[in-house]
């Protein structure tokens, strides 16, 4: 039996996008999310970047997804590369976090939040 093409690129893209989800809950988000936790201040920038990518995403009007969460956080990294941005060798200060690191652990914080029939 013959799988259709399209069948077999949607699950690589579904599972593409949720190792990428994966990966940045690991370098940001348990980090930052435990940070937000014990931070009121951070933990309420976080919720405004939040909103900020639901708004961007239309999250109002359709389910967030994996995929959507993914391709937004990829753009924003490397529009962040493409103005000279380079991945810290240590460990965020979730203290004084920047710009960049609010918005990806928001986008941590969105998908820790997805409803499991959006997961695709």
């Amino acid at each position: 039996m013959r799988v259709p093409n399209n069948r077999v690129a949607t699950r690589s893209a579904a599972g593409s996008a949720r190792s990428a989800l994966t990966a940045l809950t690991t370098s940001v988000g348990t980090a930052g999310l435990a940070a937000a936790a014990a931070r009121p201040g951070l933990l309420a920038l976080v919720d405004q970047h939040a909103a900020a990518v639901r708004d961007s995403l239309d999250g109002d009007r359709r389910p967030l997804t994996v995929a959507a969460l993914a391709g937004y956080a990829e753009g924003v990294r490397a529009a962040a590369i493409e103005d000279g941005w380079q991945p810290p060798a240590e460990p965020t200060d979730w203290s004084a976090p920047d710009w960049l690191h609010t918005r990806l652990l928001a986008v941590c914080a969105l998908a820790r939040g997805l409803d499991p029939r959006h997961l695709a």
